[in-house]
């Protein structure tokens, strides 16, 4: 396995046993992510950890008047951080300060794609202030239990991300609530147009109703002095997009651009856009293809990761396509897509290889935001608890049952789940797994439900009865 593109300098030969060491951490975390036999248990990952750590001392001490310095030693040790920061959550320690590391390195990667990218919804910036913050919680908690080593590199990575969250909330402060959704929509668009270019069949009827939302969006923000001519995708246009991206990639981010400085150019950029995919039509240019096939296959499996999350992801393999991401991100130069012979991509090229990059970035973000924090050894049953809570609430969202028998097949299965735990526990051997307190809980919801749905249908039964024991002497009597 090779590391991510990085500045290489001679190594310290007495940095040489740390690298050899921490070579031998990331190998065991790699088989331990590989081996399926078995589930990842908490006390490898911890004896993982504190090997690393001790690793992290010894570099400090070496270091101590070369703090800033970067060669091959940083790059295993982040892989190695990465690996257990995935490790943690693969055993149910999401809210660890560990588990943090993985999480803000991501964080980071869309901050940065964000700002290049010049153009974001604000749902893209509350999502992550609110992770940010959990972040930082989830440290000051770890503080009496985790080495200063991890949690100063954790909070000065954290400081980052929120410096660049200040700079991109700034950039949309001119925006006003009246203008606010009509400027996120213009992203929503710009995003799935370059969506359209990653399918297997072009969809011309879908680029149409795009652009017959551009021209609406355009009427509608001619009252606020907005316009923006809808471009003819000339080669003088093309010319002028490129000089403007350009500038945009090198300008000072001060001052924030005026709103409709900022709508116009986006509105622009998007009709311009529209021309664009309508001439290339989905075709790639050949020096392109094999990196544009690469980013597409990892945004189809981590989507359909997305879709089976609960059943089969185990949170350590999205290290392999984080590292993958990682090489071809880094691999650009002055943000553009080089190919074979060092020569920039053109504009389509750039722009759909840009998305798809992105996009893989945005699923990994938000796998492990939904990764619950149940051990992956808890989580056949925490999943099984999961489906029977969404029955039952659905079978009392549709009216209830009308008798309590036709509750025995959910209360056979809460009731043989519950016979499982020992001392009030759920153990995998001789083990007691994290998570214990997310599925007692959600064990305890369905117990509820179920009780609740059978006492409605005791109670529909009596009423049903009622009337006929009233009328029964009636009947008699005539």
């Amino acid at each position: 396995m090779t590391d991510s593109p990085a500045v290489r300098i001679p190594l310290d030969p007495k940095e040489q046993p740390i690298l050899d060491k921490l070579l031998a951490v990331r190998t065991n975390l790699e088989l331990l992510k590989q081996d399926r036999s078995t589930y990842v248990k908490s006390q490898d990952v911890i004896e993982l950890y504190d090997q690393v750590i001790e690793q992290v001392g010894e570099l400090n001490h070496i270091r101590t008047t070369k703090r800033l310095e970067q060669n091959r030693v940083d790059t295993v040790l982040d892989d190695c951080f990465q690996l257990i920061s995935l490790a943690y959550m693969t055993i149910g320690k999401n809210h660890e300060a560990p588990a943090v590391y993985a999480f803000v390195s991501t964080i980071k990667r869309l901050l940065d794609h964000l700002e290049e990218a010049h153009f974001y919804s604000s749902k893209d910036l509350e999502s992550i202030g609110t992770q940010l913050a959990n972040c930082r919680r989830y440290i000051d908690r770890g503080k009496d239990s985790y080495s200063p080593h991890l949690l100063t590199l954790l909070d000065a990575r954290i400081q980052v991300c929120s410096e660049t969250l200040q700079r991109l909330e700034l950039a949309q402060s001119h925006l006003t609530p009246e203008l606010t959704p009509k400027y996120d929509k213009l992203v929503s668009i710009l995003r799935s147009l370059a969506g359209c270019n990653t399918r297997t069949k072009f969809p011309n009827e879908e680029i149409d109703e795009h652009l017959a939302q551009l021209k609406q969006l355009q009427e509608e923000l001619r009252p606020y002095g907005i316009h923006a001519f809808e471009s003819t995708g000339s080669k003088e246009d093309k010319l002028a997009e490129m000089v403007e991206k350009l500038q945009f990639t090198i300008a000072n981010p001060e001052p924030a651009p005026e709103a409709k400085i900022l709508i116009e150019t986006l509105l622009r950029r998007n009709f311009l856009w529209v021309n664009l995919i309508k001439e290339k039509q989905g075709r790639i240019a050949p020096a392109f293809q094999q990196t544009y096939d690469k980013l597409l296959s990892i945004r189809n499996n981590l989507e359909k990761l997305s879709l089976t999350q609960a059943w089969s992801l185990r949170e350590t393999d999205l290290w392999n396509y984080q590292r993958q991401l990682d090489r071809i991100d880094e691999a650009r130069v002055d943000g553009n897509f080089i190919d074979a012979v060092g020569r920039p991509s053109e504009l389509y090229e750039q722009r759909t290889l840009l998305y798809l990059l992105r996009k893989s970035y945005a699923l990994i973000y938000q796998l492990i935001v939904s990764s619950e924090p149940v051990s992956e050894a808890l989580l056949p049953i925490y999943n099984q608890l999961t489906t029977l809570r969404k029955c039952l609430l659905e079978v009392k969202k549709l009216g209830g049952v009308s008798s309590p028998r036709e509750l025995y097949p959910y209360s056979m299965k809460l009731n043989s789940i519950d016979n499982m735990r020992v001392d009030g526990k759920f153990m995998i051997g001789d083990e007691i797994p994290d998570g214990q307190g997310s599925v007692t809980q959600l064990l305890e919801e369905c117990f509820e439900l179920a009780y609740e749905l059978r006492n409605d249908a005791e109670d529909s039964s009596e009423a049903d009865a009622t009337p006929a024991s009233e009328n029964g002497p009636e009947v008699l009597a005539a």
